[in-house]
Parts: structure tokens; C-alpha cells; sequence
């Protein structure tokens, strides 16, 4: 017997478009944040609604009037935190430019490249004593640093990295923003470290940018000293001691870089690992007499 709750609900064409229509918006909602620091608010997010959830599965009272007040104050600072993910939807629909279909996947030699290019330029400008301030994008997008200063879209070589960081280009005083192969934006704009030991070790205005871009996101930032030529790695809201050759910085970058997020396997490597071994078992089942 089916119950009359169900048998009375009516699905027709009007909803079927609705769905389609609700899910294709969410999908490029998706895509407007994706490889921003959007998406790992919305992750938090997240996180507190399952714990709101729990809580009132479990009648946790306490904790769930704490989450409810927490909840009802991140959703009314939500439009100042994802201010730059509304300007940029809304600027992208005006240019029609919304449902444009996102670029292909790269090569499997990205990080190489990319590495390799980074690496020779921090000691070119060294040698030269040019300082200079090459960020690399990891997970967290930074879309909102490269709004803050000149639009690119370039790709990434020696030769144009040399031409930027060269004094009298008006590009050289701010940072350039690496991802992939991809030379994202130039003169950008980066906060400066809010930890105080950082600012009681008296360095300059470049190393704390350095830093404090680490601080609020997972990116590499390779920084070369205009006084004394000394190449070092920001990371982590940490700065690394002086690293000596060309060599050396290409094996550090080359073990902290991760691949693009768009080159990641989609499956698990538990689960690759079981299913490669399906037919292993299958082969040693004893075969049954014909």
C-alpha cells in the first residue's frame, strides 16, 4: 500500500524547471567562489549548521542557543565577508560573462615549470640586487590580491618576470601573483604581518607583506632583499633563513608546492587502493570443477 501523503503529491513540468533552474544557479554560485578564501568560509559554515543540528538532535540545549546567536551574527556580516565574491558576480553577469565555460585542464609539468621559472628569477634579481615579491597560489584563491593591483592573465616566463621587477617599470613596487603557469597579477597589494615578533626583528616593509599574506592564506612567497640580495621563503606566517643557491630553492619549493587543485586524483587513494586489489582476490578464488 502506498500512503496518501504520497499519492497526493503532484509532480509536474513547472517543478522539473524549477529544479533544473535552482540547481544550475547553485552550480554557478559554485564556480563564483571557487578559488577564493569563499570556500573555505562556506566550509566553516557549514561546519557550525551540522553542529547546530547535533545539538538539537541531542537537546543540547546550552550549546545550541551559542551556536543559534553565533549563526544569526555570521549571516549578518556575510555580505561584508563576501563583498569581493558579490562585486565580482555581479560585474561578470553585467559582462555576460557569468555562464562562459571555465578554462581546460593543464599539463601534468605545471609545479615543475612553475618552480623552475620562480626559482631563477629570485636569484637573477640576487645577483642584481632587485627586490622583488612572487607570491604562488596554493588552495586558497587570491583573487582579492590581485584585484588590489594590475591584471595580467600573462604567461609565466623569465623574461617578463625580469621586465616587471625591473626599477623603472612602473609594475616593480608590490607583488606579483603566480598560479600555475599563469602570472595572475602584478603590483598587488598584501597585508602586512600582525604578529608582533615579526615587527620586533625589524624587517622591511616586503618581508612582513610576505609574511602576512602567509598568515591569512596557505600560498609560497618567495621574497628577495633590495639590501643585502638574500632570497627567502615565506610560509605559514613564517620566514625561512637565507637560502644559498638556485638549486637549493628549487628542491624547497619543489617539496612545499602542491600540484593545482585541478590536477588532484578524484578518487581517494584508500579506495584506489582497495579496488586494485578486487581482482588479485578474484584471481585467487579457487576455480570451481567444469
Amino acid at each position: 500500500m502506498i500512503p496518501t501523503s504520497l499519492t497526493s503529491i503532484s509532480f509536474g513540468i513547472s517543478d522539473a524547471a524549477d529544479i533544473i533552474a535552482t540547481s544550475i544557479l547553485a552550480y554557478y554560485l559554485l564556480l563564483l567562489i571557487r578559488g577564493t578564501r569563499a570556500v573555505q568560509i562556506t566550509l566553516g559554515l557549514f561546519v557550525l549548521v551540522v553542529v547546530l543540528a547535533l545539538s538539537n538532535l541531542f537537546h543540547l540545549l546550552v550549546l545550541a542557543t551559542v551556536m543559534q546567536y553565533l549563526l544569526l551574527g555570521t549571516a549578518v556580516t556575510l555580505p561584508i565577508v563576501f563583498q569581493p565574491e558579490l562585486r565580482r558576480g555581479l560585474e561578470q553577469i553585467g559582462r555576460g560573462r557569468l555562464f562562459t565555460r571555465p578554462a581546460g585542464e593543464t599539463d601534468d609539468e605545471i609545479a615543475a615549470k612553475q618552480v623552475a621559472i620562480v626559482a631563477q628569477a629570485a636569484f637573477a634579481f640576487a645577483r642584481r640586487h632587485v627586490g622583488a615579491l612572487i607570491v604562488i597560489e596554493q588552495q586558497t584563491g587570491l583573487r582579492e590580491y590581485v584585484e588590489s593591483g594590475t591584471a595580467l592573465d600573462a604567461r609565466l616566463s623569465l623574461e617578463l618576470l625580469l621586465a616587471i621587477f625591473n626599477p623603472p617599470s612602473p609594475l616593480h613596487d608590490g607583488a606579483v601573483i603566480v598560479r600555475d603557469t599563469t602570472i595572475e597579477g602584478a603590483a598587488c597589494f598584501l597585508p602586512l604581518s600582525e604578529n608582533a615578533v615579526s615587527a620586533e626583528r625589524h624587517i622591511g616593509t616586503r618581508h612582513r607583506a610576505a609574511i602576512g599574506v602567509t598568515e591569512q592564506t596557505d600560498a609560497v612567497v618567495v621574497v628577495v632583499s633590495e639590501e643585502t640580495g638574500a632570497v627567502s621563503i615565506a610560509r605559514a606566517g613564517r620566514l625561512s633563513v637565507q637560502i644559498d643557491g638556485e638549486e637549493r630553492l628549487n628542491k624547497v619549493l619543489s617539496a612545499i608546492v602542491r600540484p593545482p587543485r585541478r590536477m588532484r586524483p578524484a578518487v581517494n587513494p584508500m579506495l584506489a587502493n582497495l579496488l586494485s586489489r578486487i581482482p588479485r582476490a578474484v584471481d585467487r578464488s579457487p576455480k570451481l570443477p567444469t
